[in-house]
């Protein structure tokens, strides 16, 4: 039922670096509504959970985010 593949849903090769759209994405992380703090929250309860299952669902859930 569960099952764990680390590699990119789709391949990014990136060929012209754009620091201005960078800034614009990295916006998108910060704040406490952002998606780095959504992330860190389900990575820090995962701790807290009993079944491996439920482990297994935050840890992908985190790193998903």
């Amino acid at each position: 039922m569960w099952e764990y593949s680390k590699k990119l849903e789709y391949p990014v090769k990136i060929k012209n670096p754009n620091p201005k759209a960078a800034k614009i994405i990295i916006t998108q992380y910060g704040g406490p509504d952002g998606e780095l703090a959504a992330s860190l929250r389900y990575l820090s309860q995962r701790f807290s959970m009993v079944t491996p299952q439920a482990i297994a669902t935050l840890n992908d859930i985190g790193t998903e985010e």
